[in-house]
């Protein structure tokens, strides 16, 4: 199974470069995974790579992907391969959502406006220049429960069978939905804001149902960041929030990230054709 990890930048040190989740990339390593990652490289031939699945960390301000990017990265799901498409705040990375399919399943602050208005307005109070969607979820450096929707994914389940609890919280993250558009699309997990208490989606899988590959599209790539599974690997120079210690005190908790980490390349991989 080969797994492209790729961001949306071309390199630069003090930014969300591919060096920032090493420690993800050594775990599927570790896990018996192909794992290739990189920064910006040109994704309109993509569908004609020998990649099996896509993991699209959108770090960018909002023109990190062309229209032939968005249109290869289609047909690679088309074909059968698995994507995971995965942002953060406001308009950070919105340049995903043109992407036909996965696409429609994120939500920004100037492009694919949430349809419901109670979810366009400010969470998060503490960073004043981030505005919505903006979920605060708890601070770098400390985890968030999750919960499970609906009949409970393979996504979320542990080894031993039970439900996976755990993920790095983040204080601002972005906004996902099922698309009203594809039957196969659920959301399957979503988080607790701790400035109002409102549940928001964090997870929504798209199952593709052996018409195109699977999907997963996330609310924010701080759950997979070196940062976040650790904030003593640091972060770029730009981001000032508090940052907490639950990480670094009570490492065991990690162990569901990873199974899910885990558990997602598997799905992915395993909706092809």
């Amino acid at each position: 199974m080969k797994i492209l990890l790729q961001t949306t930048i071309p390199y630069t040190a003090d930014d969300w470069n591919i060096s920032r989740f090493s420690k993800l990339t050594a775990h599927l390593r570790g896990s018996g995974f192909d794992v290739t990652g990189r920064d910006k490289e040109d994704l309109g031939r993509i569908d004609q790579s020998d990649f099996d699945q896509l993991w699209l960390f959108a770090v960018d301000t909002g023109s990190g992907l062309s229209s032939k990017e968005c249109e290869a990265i289609a047909r690679f799901n088309q074909s059968g391969r698995g994507v995971l498409v995965t942002r953060d705040h406001q308009d950070l990375g919105s340049s995903v959502c043109t992407i036909n399919g996965i696409g429609a399943a994120h939500h920004f602050h100037s492009r694919n406006l949430d349809p419901d208005p109670t979810r366009r307005q400010r969470d998060d109070q503490q960073t004043r220049e981030i505005d919505w969607p903006n979920f605060h979820s708890g601070q770098n450096g400390e985890y968030q429960q999750i919960h499970a929707v609906g009949d409970r994914h393979p996504l979320l389940t542990r080894e031993d069978g039970s439900t996976i609890q755990w993920f790095p919280a983040h204080p601002h993250e972005g906004d996902v939905d099922a698309p009203a558009s594809d039957s196969t699309a659920r959301v399957i997990a979503t988080g607790s804001s701790k400035t109002t208490g409102r549940a928001f989606n964090l997870i929504v899988a798209l199952d593709g149902n052996g018409k195109r590959g699977r999907g997963v599209a996330e609310s924010s790539f701080h759950h997979f960041s070196d940062y976040n599974w650790d904030p003593r690997a640091g972060a770029p120079s730009f981001v000032t929030d508090p940052v907490g210690d639950e990480v670094v005190r009570d490492p065991k908790r990690l162990d569901d990230i990873k199974r899910y980490v885990h558990n997602l390349a598997t799905w992915l991989g395993g909706g092809r054709r």
